[in-house]
C-alpha cells in the first residue's frame, strides 16, 4: 500500500468521474489529490509539480489520454511513475496498445471503489 501522502493527478474530461475518483481516493485516505480536464492541462499540471500516481482516461478532447502516457514515458521525470487508465475503452486492441505504451494497470468504466483501491496497491509493489 502507498504511504497516504502521495500526489495524486486525476485526469478525465467528465468532471462528475473526476469527482467520483477524488471521493473515492479521499474516503481511502488520500487526501494529495489534484485532477486536470483534458490531456494538455495534465501535462502542464505535470510540469509545475511532482505526482506519484495519475489516473488518466483515453478520450478527451485536444489531446488523448495515450499521447499523454507517450509523452509521460518519454520523460526522465515520469517514466516509472505508476499511471493507470480509466476509461470506457474495453476493446482488447486498446488495452494492449495501453500496455505497449508502458501503461501499469487499466479500469474499464464503469468500476467499484474497490477497483480503485485493488489497482493502487497493484501498482505500488
Amino acid at each position: 500500500m502507498p504511504p497516504k501522502d502521495i500526489k495524486i493527478l486525476v485526469v478525465d474530461d467528465t468532471p462528475m468521474i473526476r469527482n467520483i475518483i477524488k471521493d473515492i481516493l479521499m474516503k481511502l485516505g488520500y487526501n494529495n489529490v489534484k485532477d486536470a480536464e483534458n490531456g494538455i492541462h495534465a501535462l502542464q499540471r505535470l510540469r509545475e509539480e511532482k505526482f506519484d500516481l495519475v489516473f488518466l482516461d483515453w478520450n478527451m478532447p485536444g489531446m488523448q489520454g495515450i499521447d499523454v502516457l507517450r509523452e509521460l514515458r518519454k520523460s526522465d521525470t515520469y517514466k516509472n511513475t505508476p499511471v493507470i487508465m480509466v476509461t470506457a475503452e474495453a476493446e482488447k486492441e486498446k488495452v494492449i496498445a495501453a500496455i505497449n505504451e508502458g501503461v501499469s494497470d487499466y479500469i474499464v468504466k464503469p468500476f467499484k471503489p474497490t477497483t480503485l483501491k485493488d489497482k493502487i496497491e497493484n501498482v505500488w509493489k
